[in-house]
């Protein structure tokens, strides 16, 4: 049965390797143990837009057997159409005729799709919000908001409705939801996998990711959409007190203990970074982010700004009024950032808090509020580091006693697989 519910929708030290994270032998894409399909919701039309069970079969056997995906809707999907969490969009869209080549190869890993899930409109917010469809549920933390904006693929995960949520990370979309719910969840090196079949916000910064319950899956969705990339990697880990006090307190205080224990385990060293010219970099990627969305959506937009919601509408008339001047300024200025990053780094993986905060609470949250504003503000300079050098993220759920935390993993371009494997909690 289908349902259509549009309307209320280092690391070598210690010998880490992807079969051990995966828990079982190295013998072969076969050789996962099936998991148990998902379970069926009462269909919450916050966290799915259309549900099945399920809602596209697998297409073959592979490391994915029996585990089930929400997958964003931005993604094609044959013979469904792609809603970009607009009403509007949604009404007018046609089914698709293929299937994004990420969510095909999900399939033919063994992998089937449980359904359609939602995001924040054309995925330009971090907070998870729609006022068109309402906000998904964070079961870890009940009165707050999910993070965005791949909300409904973390939700569903989250409450087990899904194995794996698939989604996009532009400037956080996949680390905020995993650290506000307490999820595994990789931003993936940019240009890593095609996003043939993908609705664009910012082609310069946008990724595809997944989250999950699990590392185990977290490692083997990662080794099926990432093949090739070496399963272990052996550099040295750093982290800077100046970014770690970039966020809140009780964050802060989390990584910093999280890291404590690590240090227990494997080396880890600290590293200055001047953090006093993060504002201007998040302000250079904010407009050449801005630039970008608005030459992918400006046209349909120009003629339906009635249909967006107010957070993503202001930003959409921002976006409208880049110029060409003050892009080739925020690109001089993207292209320093990059250059003192790389310096800085080397090949070293960076240890930082997932998100600024802990997810807002829901009566913060109203859309476009000032709580949402100055929270996304916050966490860019935290989120920026990875998307202006286009390396990868892993977002790892800390053990706290209060609302979710993550701690974040930026690893060397194309260490997609063995950061993903890291024990960093």
């Amino acid at each position: 049965m289908t349902r259509d519910i549009s309307r209320r929708g280092f690391f070598g030290v210690a010998g880490v390797s992807v079969a051990g994270a995966l828990g079982f032998a190295a013998t072969g894409p076969t050789s996962a143990a099936p998991r148990p399909g998902n379970v069926s919701p009462a269909v919450d039309p916050t966290v799915w837009r259309e549900y099945g069970n399920p809602l596209v079969p697998a297409s073959g056997h592979g490391l994915l057997e029996g585990r089930t995906v929400a997958v964003k809707d931005l993604f094609s999907i044959s013979g469904h159409r792609v809603g970009a969490g607009n009403e509007e969009w949604l009404r007018q869209s046609r089914p698709a005729t293929t299937t994004a080549p990420s969510v095909a190869a999900l399939l033919a890993a063994g992998a089937s799709i449980a359904g359609i899930s939602r995001t924040d409109e054309f995925a330009y917010s971090l907070a998870g919000t729609n006022g068109h469809y309402g906000t998904p549920p964070n079961p870890k933390a009940p009165d707050r908001i999910p993070g965005g904006s791949s909300s409904g693929s973390a939700s569903a995960v989250s409450l087990s409705q899904a194995a794996i949520g698939l989604g996009t990370d532009t400037g956080g979309s996949i680390r905020i939801p995993s650290s506000y719910q307490g999820l595994y969840g990789i931003r993936t090196t940019h240009g890593a996998i095609s996003r043939d079949g993908l609705i664009p916000l910012a082609p310069s910064f946008d990724t595809v990711g997944w989250m999950t319950r699990s590392r185990a899956d977290l490692v083997a969705t990662t080794a099926v959409l990432a093949p090739g990339l070496p399963s272990t990697i052996d550099v040295p880990l750093v982290y800077a007190e100046e970014i770690i006090d970039l966020a809140s307190p009780d964050v802060a205080e989390s990584v910093r203990a999280g890291i404590k224990r690590l240090e227990s385990r494997m080396p880890v060293r600290p590293l200055a970074f001047d953090t006093a010219v993060l504002p201007t970099w998040v302000k250079a990627f904010q407009t050449r982010q801005g630039w970008e969305a608005w030459r992918a959506h400006g046209d349909w937009i120009s003629r339906h700004w009635d249909s967006l919601n107010p957070d993503v509408r202001s930003r959409f008339e921002t976006a409208s009024e880049v110029t060409r001047s003050d892009l080739a300024a925020a690109d001089s200025v993207l292209a320093t950032a990059r250059n003192r990053i790389n310096t800085a780094l080397g090949d070293s993986i960076l240890l930082l808090p997932s998100a600024s905060s802990t997810a807002p609470t829901r009566a913060d949250a109203a859309l476009g509020g000032p709580v949402i504003e100055e929270t996304r503000a916050s966490t860019f300079q935290l989120t920026c580091l990875a998307g202006i050098t286009g390396r990868p993220a892993v977002s790892n759920p800390l053990p706290v006693a209060g609302p979710p935390v993550g701690l974040c993993a930026v690893g060397p371009r194309g260490s997609d697989l063995a950061l993903a494997a890291l024990p960093v909690v």
